[in-house]
């Protein structure tokens, strides 16, 4: 039976290592907090609490991480340089920074060890269910080996490209998204609020009227640099953005995104571009009008 270490049995590491045992796998455990690896163990046999970074690596076929940040993967991974057999395989979940995961292969493939970063977009039910998306980017021929053992984690392992560290900046590209929306709605709960709509009846309007699926085809104008024929005068949404921006205020509310909105939308209209599409006030810099 293949074993696995798993280092981090936190919420999403907890789910993992469920994930694992109900795959077929047994489980070398270990976290910070001893006690939550120890609580693992003592509800399932297959798996075994241990007691240091070190007793957990050893013997394991794959060395599987689910820590906090690129500090925390390296405090429990740098201890490991040179008691890891060449061929070794680690392969991180953590979502970390995209320089400093380039920089932690070549180093881990330096000392030969095969180190690959599949972050994921996935919630601890996600993980005990295998559903959801695992980002992988590196070496094709690392990603070809794994895939029979990413597969049953996740419900899709999307490869990225030869580039080790562009599963890093796709997952930070997807969670800015998703908690930029939520900074979106925390604006829609104040604008509510001080025009006297509770939140959950401000929020019924997503039952019917669904932003999500512009989405794409604004991501798509944005890249294209499509800023004419206008869909949306960026003059009209500075007009727009002003109104929830003052009434929010004679409400006692102050809104949080759309300030940093209005920003970009008058240097826009400052650069010449009111009748342009909005989407041009938000584009890259080095993006040209055209």
């Amino acid at each position: 039976m293949t074993t696995i270490a798993f280092l981090g049995t936190g919420l999403m590491g907890t789910g993992f290592i469920r994930r694992a045992r109900a795959n077929g796998l047994t489980v070398r455990a270990w976290n910070r907090s001893a006690a939550k690896a120890q609580a693992l163990a003592a509800s399932d046999a297959g798996v075994t609490a241990c007691a240091s970074v070190a007793d957990t690596v050893r013997g394991a076929e794959r060395i599987h991480l689910s820590l906090a940040d690129d500090a925390s993967v390296d405090a429990v991974l740098e201890p490991l340089a040179g008691a890891l057999p060449a061929g070794a395989w680690i392969v991180d979940h953590t979502t970390t920074a995209v320089r400093p995961t380039a920089e932690r292969v070549t180093r881990w493939d330096a000392r030969g060890v095969r180190f690959v970063h599949a972050p994921v977009f996935m919630a601890p039910a996600n993980c005990v269910d295998g559903t959801g998306w695992m980002l992988v980017s590196g070496d094709p021929a690392r990603h070809d080996a794994l895939r029979g053992a990413l597969e049953p984690m996740t419900g899709k392992v999307i490869y990225l490209g030869p580039q080790p560290e562009r599963a890093a900046a796709f997952k930070l590209f997807g969670n800015l998204t998703l908690l930029g929306i939520l900074g979106v709605l925390g604006d829609v709960g104040r604008l509510a609020a001080s025009v006297g709509i509770g939140m959950d009846d401000a929020f019924g309007l997503f039952e019917h009227f669904n932003p999500g699926l512009t989405l794409v085809q604004r991501a798509r104008r944005i890249s294209a640099g499509q800023w004419q024929p206008a869909s949306f005068e960026m003059s009209m949404a500075r007009k727009d953005v002003r109104l929830m921006i003052e009434e929010a205020a004679r409400g006692g509310q102050a809104l949080a995104m759309m300030p940093a909105l209005a920003r970009l939308l008058d240097e826009g209209i400052a650069r010449g571009e009111a009748q342009l599409d909005v989407a041009a006030a938000v584009r890259v810099p080095a993006q040209k009008v055209e």
